[in-house]
């Protein structure tokens, strides 16, 4: 990244954007290199496999959690709310998919009461972001997005902490071969644009 750039088009100075560009590197979204600079962190299997190994296991917690201490009222909004975007999901952009799909984990950590969870999960989101772009560009993900979320959502409001744990887990975990598609795909699109 060209500091000099970046800080012209973006109309501050380039001290309060290193500190952002710091932050970047501190959150693992950038790399940074001495006498090279900022740059984007290359895709690699085994960061994006621990990744989502990660993420798995947030997930689990975070649907364990809220179904222990979200409120009656809390988890009829969140149902409320996923319910009215499930009818227009298959309508909305991949980006559009990929919001409502990481503002639903999201939310479900919120109602896990832990905000140390709903950090760390909102810092993984961050990181595989263009990922869960590409693959809700592809439609069997998108058509599972919906009924998985239904079921984890069915089990939490039975307060099942073991099946929302389970159900999350088999939603979040994508096979290894997908991911390697996914991944191979990412890679094609940023080195052929």
């Amino acid at each position: 990244l060209n500091e000099t750039e970046l800080a012209a088009s973006l109309g501050v100075s380039r001290t309060p954007l290193r500190e952002v560009l710091n932050r970047l590197v501190a959150e693992g979204l950038l790399e940074f290199v001495p006498r090279r600079g900022f740059s984007g962190r290359p895709l690699d299997s085994k960061m994006v496999y621990d990744l989502y190994e990660m993420r798995s296991g947030l997930e689990m917690i975070s649907a364990k959690l809220a179904t222990e201490r979200a409120t009656t009222a809390e988890l009829d909004e969140l149902i409320a709310v996923w319910d009215q975007v499930s009818l227009k999901f298959e309508s909305f952009s991949a980006i559009e998919c990929v919001q409502h799909d990481e503002l639903f984990h999201e939310q479900i950590a919120m109602l896990s009461h832990n905000t140390e969870l709903l950090h760390a999960l909102k810092n993984i989101n961050a990181r595989i972001h263009y990922l869960r772009l590409i693959s809700m560009e592809q439609n069997h993900f998108r058509d599972n997005t919906c009924n998985e979320h239904q079921m984890i959502l069915t089990a939490i409001k039975e307060r099942n902490a073991e099946s929302a744990a389970n159900r999350m887990y088999a939603h979040v975990t994508m096979r290894q071969e997908q991911l390697v598609d996914v991944l191979k795909e990412g890679i094609a699109r940023l080195y052929m644009a």
